[in-house]
């Protein structure tokens, strides 16, 4: 008999990897449904994936909380979701098909209601066709993982019957230090086997993050050049303009090392720092990760090497915004960081000597995430100083967003009579090269989870080994002293930019 997991389009041949892959006979139960995540993120992404006709016939979606809806109620609440914030156009013949398929249980995450929603997904199984193979998304806080998981036990819906299959999507955060990684895992694990965990790192569900593999294993001109031989120096940088706003309640005691390094960054280091994979299954696109992190620790003294900040009150742009410590819900004596940087080296034969600086913070300049490698200065240079004081590092520019593309910088001669070289730059933008517009992260994410296709999800051993180079400069800053002090508009607190000028280097502007 065919597993369902195994269920391919008839139509489709499966060794084209161009065409798309459409996911087999099945159901998504979402908690936490009528969170933010939910509303502005996975309803919108389910329905574009169903405007792409990248869904079986009879996907159906299970909403789990603690409002007394019925269906009528529920279809309404995403419809509304859906015009709000689908990629796709909306089509009425789309909706009306997808929400035959759509569900809700009312309940709480410690009671019967677990009784209620293993009988309804039995039921669907036959009227949707749905083939007993159901995806549990946890779009709620970790502390809530255990009483979830446990109930989704207790009533059997963690166990596959015949050739079916049963899966869990989790959010981040992923623990708060490693210790507590390693618990939530092994709750986790204690339910549902390793195999079957999605952990969900959305960045990694990008169309530039992708394109990292692409650029280096497709490519004969980036490769060998990917070296401590030519490359002096990387900067990973995830700026946000905005401040906490309504999540400042949430976001003290997490901060920006938690919030960002942990996850999107080190990841995006892992993807420049690794191997090429013996192929791209999920198996051996993981394995060259945990390698990388495995050969990945932080630079001392983090008195030098790392830096932490909170905004204060300042210009973003044209308009005067308040400081961390006025926003509503936020402890002024909180230690709290809102700009993170720190300095990590790979020690590896090809990454030996280069250090990787990451940085993330909010209030800053600009919205942007971009990976740069900054190149070595030519060992000769024929140019005086006068005819090359204009010229900078060469540099190749991932630019993960908003702006998605590669930018190469290199010297170029100034139209004239005289001789002189200053920096110009050679540029791909997504935008401009393809007419299809990127898919949305979720929607990557979750066909991916529904395909069992796991290469882009983080595996328990890879975020054990994120905190465990973070934890050391957590430990480090929770000891010593208060958060320095930025004004909103700029580019992070002075420690930063002392973390590298002691090195003779300098962050970029974007």
């Amino acid at each position: 008999m065919t597993s369902p997991s195994d269920w391919v389009n008839p139509l489709r041949d499966d060794k084209d990897k161009r065409l798309p892959r459409i996911a087999g006979p099945a159901g998504m139960v979402i908690f936490g449904v009528t969170g933010d995540l939910a509303r502005k993120k996975l309803l919108p992404a389910i329905y574009d994936l169903a405007n792409r006709g990248l869904l079986p016939a009879g996907f159906t979606l299970v909403g789990y909380g603690r409002r007394q809806w019925d269906k009528e109620a529920f279809c309404d609440y995403v419809k509304q979701a859906v015009e709000a914030g689908a990629r796709t156009p909306f089509r009425e013949n789309v909706w009306m098909h997808l929400a035959q398929g759509f569900e809700f249980v009312s309940g709480d995450f410690d009671d019967k209601g677990f009784d209620a929603l293993s009988a309804r997904l039995k039921e669907l199984d036959s009227s949707r066709s749905t083939g007993g193979n159901w995806a549990f998304y946890l779009s709620v806080p970790p502390d809530y993982f255990s009483d979830i998981c446990h109930q989704i036990e207790r009533v059997g819906m963690a166990t596959p019957t015949d050739d079916s299959w049963r899966r869990v999507i989790i959010e981040k955060p992923f623990g708060h230090n490693q210790e507590s990684a390693r618990e939530l895992n092994e709750i986790v694990n204690a339910v549902f086997p390793e195999d079957a965990v999605f952990r969900i790192d959305h960045y990694l569900g990008k169309e530039t993050v992708q394109n990292i593999m692409a650029l280096r294993f497709a490519n004969q001109i980036y490769e060998p050049m990917w070296n401590a031989h030519y490359i002096d120096h990387v900067q990973i940088t995830m700026a946000e303009d905005i401040g906490l706003g309504g999540r400042a309640g949430y976001y003290d005691g997490i901060g920006a090392a938690r919030d960002v390094i942990q996850n999107h960054l080190i990841q995006l280091l892992a993807l420049v720092a690794m191997e090429e994979p013996s192929s791209f299954r999920p198996s051996a696109l993981q394995a060259e990760k945990i390698k990388v992190l495995q050969a990945t620790t932080p630079v001392y003294p983090f008195s030098k090497t790392t830096a932490r900040g909170q905004y204060a009150a300042g210009w973003q742009g044209s308009e005067y915004v308040k400081g961390l410590r006025e926003e509503e819900g936020f402890d002024p004596n909180s230690t709290t960081e809102t700009y993170a940087a720190c300095t990590l080296e790979v020690n590896s034969r090809r990454w030996a000597g280069v250090p990787f600086y990451l940085r993330t913070g909010k209030r800053l300049g600009r919205r942007v995430t971009e990976i740069a490698l900054v190149f070595k200065p030519a060992p000769h240079q024929p140019f005086d100083s006068n005819q090359a004081a204009a010229l900078g590092a060469n540099a190749v520019v991932i630019r993960v967003q908003p702006d998605e593309g590669v930018t190469l910088r290199f010297g170029s001669k100034v139209p004239g009579s005289t001789m002189e070289v200053r920096d110009v730059n050679m540029d791909f933008s997504y935008a401009q090269a393809f007419t299809e517009e990127s898919p949305e992260a979720y929607e990557r994410l979750i066909l991916d989870a529904l395909l069992d296709e796991s290469s882009l999800f983080p595996t328990n051993e890879e975020v054990e080994l994120s905190w465990a180079m973070l934890d050391p400069i957590l430990e480090y800053w929770e000891n010593n002293g208060q958060p320095e002090s930025y004004a909103a508009g700029t580019w992070g607190p002075e420690s930063a930019d002392a973390m590298l000028s002691r090195t003779g280097r300098t962050w970029r502007r974007p």
